[in-house]
Formats: C-alpha cells, sequence, structure tokens
C-alpha cells in the first residue's frame, strides 16, 4: 500500500498544534510514563507534570530512575513519582501493578514509551529480534493489560498512547496474507497478530527472514511496531464505547539515544506534541488513530 498526500480521517493524523482549549485534569488525574528516564520518555513526565497532574515516571534501571525523578522534582515537580518497571518482565508488570493500585487506585493516562533498538542507524540485524518483539510489543501488551482494570472510568476518558514508528506502518509490508489480515481490522484478533510475531521470529530463527516479506529498515524494530500498531486498533475496537481511547503516536526522526543523537528535532520538541495529544478535551478525542508529528510533508497510509 502505497503512501498518500493529506490525511483521512480514518487512517493516520496529524497530531494537533493548537493550544489545549480547555483543563479537564487536575493533581488528581495520574499518569504513568514508561521508559522515562530520559529521551522522549523524561520529557513526558516533565510536561505532564508541568501542567499540573500527577506522573508515575518508570525505569528498568532503578539507579537512573531515581536519578530522573528527583532531577524533576529539585525543579519543583513535586507531583512525580518513580517505580521500577521491565516491561519485558511479567514478574516486573505484575510488581508494578500492585503497587500502583495501592499507592494510586486508578490511572488516567497510559503512555507506552519503553522500546529498544540494537542497530545503529544505517544497520539491519535482526540478531536481538526476540528481545526487540518481548520489549516492544509484549511489554505494552501486557503492561496495559495489567492495568485495564485500573483505568478511571468517568467523562474526561481514560487515555493509551502507544510510542510507535512509521517504520511499523503496513506500507512497508510487503507479504500480501499478512498485509490482507491486517488490513481486515474489525475482525482483527491479537491471536493474529501474535502468530505474524511468532512466524517472524521463526523466519529468523531459520533465516528466511529477508525473503518473507518483512519491512527491510530495522527490521525486528519495524515489525515489534507493526504488531503495536495492530494491537492499538484490536484494543480500540474493543473499548470504542467504554470510556477508553488508545492511539498510536510517532514522533519521527528524534535526537534520543536509540538514534545516536541524531534526528530532525529534540526529544523535549517530540514530547510537546505527545503531551498534546494525551490533553485533548474528550470531545476532541479520537481512538483507533496513528498521529504523526505535523508537517506540510506529512503522509499517512493505514495503520
Amino acid at each position: 500500500m502505497s503512501y498518500h498526500q493529506l490525511p483521512a480521517p480514518d487512517t493516520i493524523l496529524l497530531a494537533p498544534s493548537h493550544p489545549i482549549s480547555s483543563r479537564w485534569w487536575s493533581k488528581e488525574t495520574v499518569a504513568i510514563v514508561t521508559g522515562a528516564n530520559k529521551g522522549i520518555g523524561f520529557a513526558l513526565v516533565r510536561r505532564l507534570a508541568e501542567v499540573g497532574m500527577t506522573v508515575v515516571l518508570t525505569a528498568r534501571d532503578t539507579g537512573r530512575g531515581v536519578e530522573a525523578a528527583e532531577l524533576l522534582r529539585r525543579e519543583g515537580l513535586l507531583n512525580v513519582h518513580f517505580f521500577q518497571l521491565d516491561v519485558a518482565n511479567p514478574n516486573s508488570i505484575k510488581t508494578f501493578a500492585a503497587w500502583f493500585q495501592e499507592a494510586f487506585g486508578v490511572v488516567d493516562i497510559l503512555i507506552n514509551n519503553a522500546a529498544v533498538s540494537f542497530n545503529e542507524i544505517d544497520e539491519n540485524s535482526v540478531e536481538e529480534a526476540e528481545t526487540v518483539i518481548r520489549t516492544n510489543f509484549y511489554g505494552p501488551k501486557m503492561l496495559t493489560e495489567a492495568l485495564l482494570p485500573l483505568f478511571r472510568r468517568s467523562s474526561t476518558v481514560g487515555r493509551i498512547l502507544n510510542i510507535s514508528s512509521r517504520l511499523g506502518l503496513l506500507n512497508k509490508l510487503k507479504n500480501p496474507k499478512l498485509k490482507e489480515m491486517l488490513l481486515d481490522e474489525e475482525n482483527l484478533s491479537e491471536e493474529q497478530i501474535e502468530g505474524m510475531v511468532n512466524l517472524f521470529l521463526e523466519n529468523v530463527k531459520n533465516g528466511t527472514w529477508k525473503s518473507q516479506g518483512w519491512p527491510h529498515v530495522w527490521t525486528d524494530y519495524a515489525v515489534s511496531k507493526l504488531a503495536l500498531n495492530a494491537y492499538s486498533r484490536v484494543l480500540a475496537r474493543r473499548f470504542r464505547a467504554h470510556g477508553l481511547t488508545v492511539n498510536c503516536f510517532c514522533p519521527g526522526f528524534t535526537q534520543t539515544s536509540m538514534t545516536g543523537g541524531k534526528g530532525n528535532h529534540t526529544a523535549d520538541a517530540a514530547a510537546a506534541v505527545g503531551a498534546r495529544l494525551v490533553l485533548l478535551p474528550a470531545e476532541e478525542l479520537s481512538t483507533g488513530k496513528f498521529y504523526v508529528v505535523g508537517s506540510s510533508n506529512a503522509f499517512y497510509s493505514k495503520l
């Protein structure tokens, strides 16, 4: 499927750049941001804390997470809290969810930001494919499922924002059977998505992944985001009438450790757009969408 000029309402949308029209949140509003000791995640925590809501900063490394939270608290953002979380570890997720329920009871916003890639910009190794898939796809999926019962049911609407990538868009997939399956959004299931991921990992193990129509750039990372995008659509459909929105956001080529500091804009700039998305008033919220940083040259395609 090729890219098209100009956004369509039922596909990918430019992230809004206009100021938020009304403040629906308070200090009682609770947000969770994963992978937040640096980069976009850290900047997102700062943005949300600055507007006055309570934010839980999570990181795999306890020392780095504590340091990040303390830095923000020294800036006067006393509404930032830290708890260790490795999204690739089911036991860590279970521990976090239990702590969070005891400490806060309800969640309003979940930003699944934690992700890994082991490739340099111009590399495409799949040696760490299992770790990439486990962290970037199964991690957000497991954490989301663990927290779903804790989302506040109110007129403000719960918000899940999955930080994703254009590398995981359908136009990057050249396998016609898989593309047909993913395009059937009303019937797409989690089992089918997991089957696709398992097929990719099997192709990696038997050395056939290059000839099976998988994305050609950062293949393991792209497949993990392809699966995350698909899961987001399934989850959005599941909770469409139940006060919970699920969207994806591609921050674009951002200057982070994952890109070796290369990029078109800073993590702060990307986070400003991501924060704006989760702060939209309920009447302006969409669900099941893929947002990109606004640009006159922006493209869109099917998830």
